[in-house]
């Protein structure tokens, strides 16, 4: 028995031990890796940058050190990284060239165009850029129509059949469940709910969406037919053959690329670019991220032109829970813009605003202190892939606005959207209620009943309020009558190119010109470009990412097709109740 005991409590030590050692060995190495995170190192000769378009283009590199150890990747394009590094593979030696390889990239049509620019512009260095893919997606393709060699291969496809945005209504379901909108809007184009009390598009939003896409495809095409000198009029005969499931030599017979090739084949011309004869010469490949990180093209100075990137929807107050995509949060974007003007070091500001706005309260609170931040030195704003209602909100204050030809914009307009679970409660579950009160709206709110209609008027007066705070905000940022800003409001969404016909926008042009144009007005000619707000630690991003990643994912495991269904119904309860917020997610594809 003493032996039993003996041998168990050494095999329990050692065990304790063990865990402990291997404890101490991976805090060494997450602190390594925190240590060496974000560090350079120098660019091998003759490298090729590799540029992968595949999974989502984020607006902000925001990579996870411990995805590794988690079994992820973290190949993620990220759109400043690679302006970044496009400048700097243009001045750096050892880089001979740029390979892209084709994805299927999701990304919006405008963070497309300023990334396709940055291309167009790395190209005047008299470097070359090969793009090959198994198949081209529409984004793919429009970035990858700028090489000097698009490549496909023999058994692929280019999908290049025009843009379509298609949208999901949720009222049958909605009313399968007993669960109905209560629904207050100013804005004839202000189609938010229509999703949510309708089964199609009202004429007037199909008018915007014609409208728009019209105006992007427009785009896409002029910068195609250019890099690939054809005519316009035989782009848009190819986009009505269906390339994505024709032959692919139909898209070599069309233009649109210049060889069926294989991988190997394709390594070939990359070797033969490169200058290496030997067929046992490895090419040297640096990734987007590590050109990025390499040494700086500029020394750095004690003056510094702020480029502050606020993207994703507006909340006051971060929220909880799953699917938690980046915000933009009200209360810290705040203080963010006030150390901001504090900063004597800080000459100009640059938003960066890619948002479909959101809450027009915190919209309205960032208004404010943007006005404040004006009044002690420069700000610009630069539109992404879209600043519309609350994202305009926030920007229509600024010295100068710029956007892409294809940034969605406008979409100055306000509503309020609350569910009634009242049939769900009483009828689809069976509970009843009753109430005592001492005043006649003193259970304004409850569950347990629709709004009546003296609820209903002082709610769409709310919503009227904020309308006329916003028209007013637009009309004193822009030098413009409140009249004239309500005959493009009403909730229309606009391109950058027709925001600029119409005042909404002062310039087509990339963050890189916003700055360029923030650091004159500041009469500062030696500068640096610092991006805020600083990111979170990476333990923090490890320990948020780890969580809202598992919940994600189970209720997706759970929930199956209709986790979309129950994250739309979930967003909207959390919402505040007065939104200024794009018409629908526009769905580009």
């Amino acid at each position: 028995m003493k032996s039993f005991i003996k041998y168990t409590m050494a095999t329990v030590m050692g065990i304790f031990l063990t865990m402990m050692l291997f404890g101490v060995i991976s805090i060494i190495s997450l602190a390594g890796i925190i240590a060496t995170e974000g560090m350079s190192a120098p660019i091998k000769k003759k490298s090729i940058m590799r540029m992968n378009l595949s999974g989502e283009l984020a607006e902000r590199s925001d990579t996870n050190p411990f995805a590794s150890l988690m079994g992820e990747d973290n190949a993620a394009l990220a759109l400043d990284n690679a302006l970044l590094a496009l400048r700097k593979a243009a001045a750096n030696e050892n880089i001979e060239g740029i390979y892209i390889e084709a994805g299927n990239l999701a990304t919006t049509p405008a963070m497309a165009q300023e990334l396709r620019r940055a291309l167009v512009e790395f190209k005047k260095s008299g470097k070359w850029i090969i793009a090959y893919g198994d198949g081209y997606g529409k984004m793919d393709y429009y970035l990858s129509s700028v090489a000097d060699s698009v490549l496909l291969n023999p058994e692929g496809s280019v999908n290049f059949n025009g843009l379509a945005s298609q949208l999901m209504f949720y009222k049958n379901v909605l009313e399968k469940v007993g669960v109905k909108m209560q629904v207050f809007k100013v804005g004839t184009y202000k189609s938010a709910v229509e999703p949510y009390i309708s089964t199609e598009m009202s004429p007037a939003n199909r008018e915007q969406v014609t409208s728009f896409l019209s105006s992007i495809w427009t785009n896409i095409l002029k910068e195609v037919a250019e890099s690939r000198n054809l005519e316009v009029g035989r782009l848009n005969a190819l986009a009505d053959t269906l390339t994505m499931i024709s032959e692919a030599e139909l898209s070599v017979e069309g233009g649109l690329v210049d060889r069926l090739c294989y991988i190997d084949e394709v390594k070939a011309i990359l070797r033969g670019k490169c200058g290496l004869e030997d067929k046992d010469d490895e090419l040297v490949f640096a990734s987007v991220d590590e050109v990025a990180n390499s040494e700086g093209l500029d020394g750095k100075t004690d003056d510094k032109v702020a480029v502050y990137y606020a993207y994703g929807d507006i909340v006051q107050t971060q929220g909880n829970g799953f699917n938690q995509s980046h915000q933009i949060v009200g209360e810290d974007m705040v203080k963010d813009l006030q150390e901001l003007r504090n900063d004597d070091d800080v000459k100009a500001v640059v938003i960066r605003v890619n948002s479909p706005g959101g809450s027009a309260y915190a919209s309205e609170q960032i208004w404010r202190e943007i006005t404040l931040l004006k009044a002690e030195k420069p700000v610009v704003v630069s539109m992404g892939g879209m600043a519309a209602s609350g994202g305009y909100y926030i920007s229509c204050a600024a010295d100068r606005i710029f956007a892409e030809p294809t940034t969605l914009t406008g979409s100055i307009g306000i509503f309020g959207m609350i569910p009634d679970f009242s049939e769900l409660m009483t009828e689809k579950i069976g509970l009843t209620f009753d109430v005592v009160k001492t005043n006649e709206m003193a259970d304004f709110g409850t569950m347990s009943r629709p709004f009546n209609e003296a609820e209903g008027a002082q709610i769409q007066k709310m919503v009227n309020r904020g309308y006329e705070t916003f028209t007013m905000r637009v009309a004193d940022g822009r030098g413009m009558s409140q009249d004239s800003v309500k005959l493009i409001a009403e909730g229309r969404v606009w391109t950058g190119e027709q925001g600029l016909n119409i005042g909404l926008v002062d310039e087509l042009g990339n963050l890189d010109d916003a700055v360029k144009y923030a650091a004159r007005l500041a009469k500062v000619e030696k500068y640096s470009p610092v991006s805020y707000p600083a990111p979170d630690s990476p333990l923090a991003r490890f320990l948020n990412q780890t969580k809202s990643g598992y919940l994600d994912s189970e209720l997706r495991n759970v929930l199956g097709d209709s986790y979309d269904v129950f994250s739309r119904i979930h967003s909207i309860k959390e919402q505040d109740p007065v939104q200024a917020r794009i018409p629908f997610e526009p769905n580009i594809r």
